[in-house]
């Protein structure tokens, strides 16, 4: 039987397990290549963060050398799920990659500063989320010109919203211990679960169209014109849509995070 037969039928798992004990190269080939689908998965979910500097292609490349060093540098005995802390070894460098260009432009910096002190200043007034109409009237600009704006911040919104989350994540242990896993200490345990809770809650507070679009773009992976297409609007409003959802939820989180 031929070596390449020999592991054909092994699975993924038990092919990591094997190299972890023989540090055999050509193991960790063959699992680079079983995974290269979520280097890419991950690479054109994200594409909206590095689209604008640099191309798909060049991102993958950059998550393969983040799983070569993930495969190299795992360790069972922690009890982590390989595939959700290589996912989150990934992210975190596509997001890495996005913040070393400091590309985003001077003026949409100070139009997400605007934004967040009128939602802040509203919410507190009137006890929800304000529309689109009440935050353009509260910064005097008209609805059209709001909505350049929203669009302008929703980059810096994504990167926040990952970086707060992963932050919280490796705090709180994620990586390194399941839920169900016994052995795993209590507090880190606790900690996920109410990190997850949370964002759970922080979803709930959204508009019926904000909670479907972000259910559907990053559970479903549908791309924004297939977005538009269920709603029933055009693409540019879903943009807008998915850039009010990421703001209020990088709010409400960073609330949580720092209390």
């Amino acid at each position: 039987m031929t070596e390449s037969k020999l592991y054909q039928n092994i699975s993924n798992g038990e092919l990591l397990n094997e190299y972890l004990k023989t540090r055999d190269n050509l193991l960790k080939q063959k699992l680079v290549l079983r995974y290269v689908y979520l280097v890419r998965m991950i690479a054109m979910n994200m594409r909206g963060v590095y689209m604008n500097f640099t191309e798909l292609e060049d991102v993958v490349n950059e998550g393969i050398i983040t799983l070569m060093n993930v495969i190299e540098k795992f360790d069972p005995n922690k009890n982590a799920e390989f595939e959700t802390y290589a996912s989150l070894r990934i992210r975190g460098t596509i997001i890495d990659m996005a913040r070393k260009q400091d590309w985003l432009p001077r003026s949409a910096r100070a139009a997400a500063k605007a934004i967040d002190e009128a939602e802040s200043m509203l919410f507190n007034e009137l006890g929800r989320h304000p529309s689109d109409s009440e935050m353009a009237e509260h910064l005097g600009v008209s609805i059209e010109k709001y909505l350049h704006m929203l669009r302008q911040t929703n980059m810096q919104n994504i990167l926040s919203l990952d970086a707060l989350i992963n932050m919280s994540l490796e705090e709180s242990g994620y990586g390194q211990i399941r839920d169900d896993d016994p052995n795993g200490m209590p507090e880190q345990v606790l900690s996920k679960n109410e990190l997850k809770n949370k964002f759970k809650e922080a979803i709930l507070t959204l508009r019926e169209n904000e909670q479907l679009t972000i259910s559907l773009y990053y559970r479903k992976d549908l791309s924004m014109r297939e977005i538009a297409q269920v709603l029933g609007v055009k693409e540019p409003r879903v943009s807008q849509i998915h850039a009010n959802a990421i703001r209020k939820l990088r709010i409400a989180m960073e609330k949580y995070i720092s209390s």
